[in-house]
């Protein structure tokens, strides 16, 4: 999900730091989410809002071309482990040509954290799937699930977590990094909005920062050496 948030409890989400030494995704690792005992029945978290019906459009250049994103938010939804999840479809296309397809899964919990379920993701060339990997789903083969948005960010500036879990396949990490970012884009100028830093140990200079603001989502993205930006350049819907 590298383009890819509670009030009864009955244990703490401190757990879901990252529990491993290194970034060797070879090394021994315990993660042992706290999964939540009570679920909404949306996903309302103002920094990550999944109304359906909500289409955003991004759009960065790339060393491959002209790269475009739209997400919508469907109105159907899937039963993941017991829980009913919210349904994103996810299309990147290169050049007009569409190139992933993607549906992603979330939740959020009675405290208001989303979290990440899973994804079902397809590489497309010439019109033709030609890979699948990266896709993942909590339940299958031992894979778990991570927090995508906290509902309160400021209580865990700087803690590493993951945000999904299927040891070599779904690795990504994050941490929140500022919380009051002013972020001008396309679509608009935006302020006080979250930023993480986020990477896979699967992936060797994979470390981008995004940025999330009230109401809207994700805004913007950009790589760690800023030489590429993945901007929001509309929202439309509820």
């Amino acid at each position: 999900m590298l383009l890819h948030r509670r009030s009864t409890r009955t244990v703490t989400l401190a757990a879901l730091a990252l529990a491993c030494g290194g970034d060797d995704s070879t090394s021994p690792v315990t993660y042992e989410p706290d999964i939540p005992t009570e679920w909404a029945t949306a996903v309302t978290n103002p920094l990550f809002p999944l109304a359906p019906g909500t289409v955003w459009q991004y759009q960065a250049e790339t060393g491959e071309g002209l790269e475009t994103t739209r997400t919508e938010v469907l109105s159907e939804t899937r039963i993941i482990s017991g829980v009913t999840a919210t349904v994103v479809h996810d299309q990147v296309s290169l050049d007009g040509v569409l190139a992933e397809d993607t549906f992603d899964w979330y939740a959020q919990d009675g405290d208001g954290n989303v979290w990440y379920l899973g994804e079902d993701s397809k590489e497309i060339e010439d019109g033709h799937v030609v890979s699948t990997e990266g896709s993942w789903e909590w339940g299958v083969d031992g894979a778990l699930p991570g927090v995508i948005m906290w509902a309160d960010p400021a209580t865990h500036m700087n803690e590493e977590y993951r945000q999904e879990y299927l040891k070599g396949v779904a690795e990504d990490m994050a941490k929140v990094v500022a919380l009051d970012e002013s972020v001008e884009v396309p679509a608009g100028s935006y302020s006080g909005c979250l930023k993480t830093e986020e990477h896979t140990p699967l992936e060797s200079n994979s470390t981008e920062f995004k940025y999330y603001c009230d109401g809207v989502g994700t805004v913007l993205e950009t790589s760690a050496s800023g030489g590429q930006r993945d901007e929001l350049q509309g929202v439309t819907g509820p």
